[in-house]
C-alpha cells in the first residue's frame, strides 16, 4: 500500500478561565501535566508529534509500538505523553529524564479522536468523537490510556482535582467540532497554589499595580503583584527604606530598570499562583515576613 501519508493536524487549544463552566452541556477532563502529543497511524506505521509538528517518535518507541497494535487501519488522536507515578498521577519533573533513559516508563493519555479507519471526525460532536475513541482504546494495557470524563458538575470536578493536588481541568462543550487554534468550546481551569518566594525587588510604575519581583533557590522565579492590606503594605515599605540593595545576579535585563527597589536578601513573600507552571502566572503576594 502507499500513497500520502495522513498530516498532521494543527491542535485545539483552550481558552484559560478562573472558574469552570456549570451547565450541562459540557464534559470535564483532568488536565494531564506532560506534552501535548498527536499520535498517527497511517500505512507506513505510526509516529508521535508535538504540539507543533515535530517527529518525536524515537523519544516514544514504546508509544509508537502500542498505537501498532491497536485494532485500527489508521487514526489521528490528540492527547497528553505523562510521566505517570505508581498512583497514576502525572510527575512533570520526570519527563526529561524518561524520555532519554526510561522512555517505557512513559503513558499517552488520548483524549480525543480527529480522524479514524478513512474518516475525518472533527465534524462530530466531543461527546461522540470520545465514544469511538473509547472503543478503540479500551483494549490498550497501560502505555496508551483513555481519558475519562464526566458531564456536568463541574464545580464537583474542580474541587475534586484541586483536592487530588492535580495542575486541573480541561471543560469541552459536548456537541462542539474539533478546530484547530484557540476557541471557547475547551476551556482550561488550573488549580491554584500557596508557597514562600524571595523577595527581591519592588517595582512601582505610575497608574500601574505595584509587582513584587521574586526568586526561589537562588532563581528567578517571576513577577506577582502587591494585592495585599494597606498595613501589609506599609510595613513592606519601611522595611525596605532600612536598606538599599543591588539587583541579584542572574536576572534578566529587562527587569533592571530604575523603577525597581532592590531589597536586602531576608524577606520572605508568601504567593498565590496558578498551579504546575515554570514561572509564576497570575501570581499575587498574600502577605510577607521577615527570614
Amino acid at each position: 500500500m502507499s500513497g500520502a501519508r495522513l498530516n498532521f493536524i494543527k491542535p485545539q487549544e483552550p481558552v484559560l478561565v478562573e472558574t469552570p463552566p456549570v451547565s450541562d452541556d459540557w464534559l470535564h477532563e483532568i488536565k494531564y501535566d506532560g506534552f501535548r502529543t498527536q499520535l498517527i497511524l497511517d500505512w507506513a506505521g505510526a509516529r508521535a508529534l508535538t504540539r507543533t509538528g515535530i517527529d518525536w517518535s524515537k523519544r516514544y518507541w514504546p508509544i509508537v509500538a502500542a498505537a501498532e497494535k491497536l485494532k485500527a487501519t489508521s487514526f489521528v488522536l490528540d492527547g497528553e505523553v505523562i510521566a505517570p507515578d505508581p498512583d497514576g498521577r502525572p510527575n512533570f519533573h520526570e519527563m526529561h529524564s524518561r524520555m532519554a533513559w526510561n522512555a517505557e516508563l512513559l503513558a499517552f493519555v488520548a483524549f480525543d479522536i480527529m480522524h479514524h479507519d478513512g474518516k475525518d471526525l472533527r465534524s462530530l460532536p466531543a461527546i461522540e468523537r470520545k465514544a469511538i475513541l473509547w472503543d478503540l482504546v479500551k483494549p490498550a494495557e497501560g502505555i496508551i490510556q483513555y481519558s475519562q470524563h464526566i458531564q456536568g458538575s463541574g464545580d464537583d470536578f474542580y474541587q475534586a482535582v484541586e483536592k487530588m493536588g492535580l495542575e486541573g481541568m480541561v471543560s469541552k462543550r459536548q456537541g462542539s467540532p474539533y478546530r484547530s487554534a484557540k476557541n471557547d468550546s475547551w476551556l482550561k481551569i488550573k488549580c491554584w497554589e500557596i508557597g514562600n518566594f524571595d523577595l527581591l525587588g519592588i517595582k512601582r510604575e505610575p497608574g500601574k499595580q505595584t509587582e513584587a519581583i521574586l526568586g526561589r533557590n537562588g532563581r528567578y522565579a517571576g513577577k506577582a503583584a502587591v494585592s495585599t492590606t494597606r498595613s501589609i503594605k506599609e510595613r513592606l515599605r519601611q522595611r525596605i527604606q532600612q536598606a538599599t540593595a543591588r539587583p541579584p545576579e542572574g536576572l534578566p535585563k529587562a527587569l533592571v530598570t530604575p523603577d525597581v527597589e532592590w531589597v536586602e536578601p531576608g524577606i520572605k513573600a508568601v504567593v498565590k499562583s496558578l498551579r504546575g507552571e515554570n514561572k509564576l502566572r497570575h501570581a499575587s503576594v498574600q502577605d510577607f515576613s521577615d527570614e
